[in-house]
């Protein structure tokens, strides 16, 4: 294509030569399991968002499972409670509450963000709702003064779903005083899978927060449930980051602010220069520092996506859709199948995603623009 959708060796090339050398010092180490280079990424963590413990875990998912199971472990939640989540996010985030023995119960969106509605949240509260998962979807913060206000009322911890968010700022403080994302609730799950902001050369997570005792409780059941050698304190799992990503992504970590202002600048463009009249741009106000801009996703309505993708496919420029499918009508959710969000399922038939990784330039974006514009339906 053209203008493709996303280059992961594009993304990867400015940091090549540190990369491999990265590479090489683990690999001559001898060390492939645990040691210093895990201990470097989490300490840049904990500079990054501001949070006290840090601990790298092997995805995303993993991540947001093991602050669930440790949640359970230490009393502060039980199977069957309820977690309130954003209809409108990625399967995994549902994946976690349910592989907990927990219950996910949805809430819709706003459309203006396409994050997590605050104004619905309390009217899904019961008396078996134990947490909050907020998605910052897309890279936008989701978070305001009324989710915190609701959270502390009902005592919910809060769990951030930091998968696509990394570096962004709220403009609400967190429960404990922070501001980035990463340090907003009670605990953060982050992914660094290679399509992200900052990615790793294979699948790689990592958890934060301010507890200390969940922050070890974590680290013992991501390492088989050990808090000492063959002294297992929990039946616990392999959920262990593997320490050549963690070498990659403190190469690539100390570049964050750099890499999500280039896309603030390719999304400043979009929002500038798309005049197609087809096309509902997302909505900002303020500074803009509470977006990153994972993905830059706007909405085609009256049933014209397709046909809108289609065209942009013959012009050479790659699209992509986060997400077709709300979890809550996934297969594997057929007991959610009758639940209804309007929000959520309307979005979904209308969102595309743009292209706006490190391999698209301000050039290419400009010029994905005007074929946009041209594009009459």
């Amino acid at each position: 294509m053209k203008y493709p959708f996303l280059d992961l060796k594009e993304s990867n090339l400015p940091y090549m030569e540190e990369l491999v050398a990265a590479a090489e010092r683990v690999v001559r180490s001898g060390r492939y399991v645990g040691g210093e280079e895990n201990t470097n990424l989490e300490n840049e963590l904990c500079s990054l968002t501001g949070s006290k413990y840090a601990v790298g875990v092997s995805n995303g998912l993993d991540a947001l499972r093991l602050i669930l199971r440790a949640y359970i472990e230490m009393g502060e939640m039980k199977p069957g409670d309820e977690v309130l989540v954003p209809a409108n996010t990625y399967i995994a985030t549902y994946l976690a509450i349910s592989d907990a023995g927990l219950i996910p119960v949805g809430v819709d969106i706003n459309p203006d963000t396409l994050n997590i509605s605050s104004s619905l949240i309390e009217e899904k509260i019961t008396n078996r709702t134990r947490a909050l998962m907020t998605v910052h979807l897309y890279g936008r913060v989701a978070w305001d003064e009324q989710m915190k206000n609701i959270a502390r009322s009902y005592g919910l911890k809060v769990i951030e779903d930091n998968a696509q968010g990394i570096g962004a700022v709220s403009k609400t403080e967190g429960l404990y005083g922070g501001f980035s994302t990463g340090n907003l609730g009670d605990a953060a799950a982050f992914s660094f899978y290679p399509t992200k902001n900052i990615g790793a050369l294979g699948d790689a997570g990592a958890v934060t927060t301010n507890d200390k005792k969940l922050a070890d409780t974590i680290r013992a059941l991501s390492n088989y449930g050990s808090d000492k050698r063959y002294h297992n304190i929990f039946r616990g799992l392999n959920c262990r980051l593997d320490p050549i990503q963690a070498a990659m992504l403190c190469v690539k970590l100390r570049h964050t602010d750099n890499e999500n202002e280039s896309r603030r600048r390719k999304a400043d463009v979009y929002m500038s220069e798309i005049t197609n009249t087809k096309i509902k741009l997302p909505e900002i106000k303020g500074d803009g520092k509470d977006h990153v801009w994972h993905q830059i996703v706007v909405r085609i309505p009256d049933g014209l996506r397709n046909r809108f993708m289609q065209r942009l496919a013959e012009e050479g420029v790659g699209t992509d859709i986060h997400y077709p499918v709300p979890p809550h009508k996934q297969p594997c959710y057929k007991d959610l199948q009758s639940e209804t969000y309007p929000y959520t399922e309307k979005v979904a038939e209308e969102i595309l995603s743009l292209p706006i990784g490190p391999g698209t330039t301000i050039e290419d974006v400009k010029a994905i623009c005007n074929i946009i514009n041209s594009i009459a339906l």
